[in-house]
């Protein structure tokens, strides 16, 4: 996969934003930063709990909740039991969560208006 997209191409997340994730018990909170606030309002009718429910299906959480920050240009998701009981009872290698911010930025959305314009140094 490029950066390059044409109209109607589907792009990763992680192409438009970066992300941070970490536990609190058994629940795991991911932040999405948009990297260009120009995308942010893209992303955000993109990236929905539901298509974050998607990313998570081999796992599924109880619920997920998503906070919008505009003034950061970011999200944030809050997603319930998903870290198989939190950091001192699961057998999981990134106990944490904190690579798992990938599952949700690895998804594909639609490019945004523009996005195959761009030259070689992202203008």
């Amino acid at each position: 996969m490029t950066d390059r997209a044409t109209a109607g191409e589907m792009i990763a997340i992680r192409q438009l934003a970066h992300g941070r994730a970490g536990d609190k018990g058994n629940r795991l909170n991911i932040s999405v930063i948009a990297f260009d606030r120009q995308h942010f309002d893209h992303l955000k009718t993109h990236v929905t709990e539901e298509l974050c429910g998607q990313a998570f299906a081999f796992s599924p959480p109880s619920g997920i909740t998503r906070y919008v920050l505009p003034n950061l240009a970011a999200m944030n998701f809050v997603l319930e039991d998903v870290l198989d009981g939190g950091v001192n009872v699961n057998l999981r290698l990134d106990r944490h969560g904190k690579t798992l911010s990938y599952a949700l930025l690895d998804m594909l959305i639609p490019a945004p208006p523009g996005w195959g314009d761009r030259d070689q140094h992202g203008r």
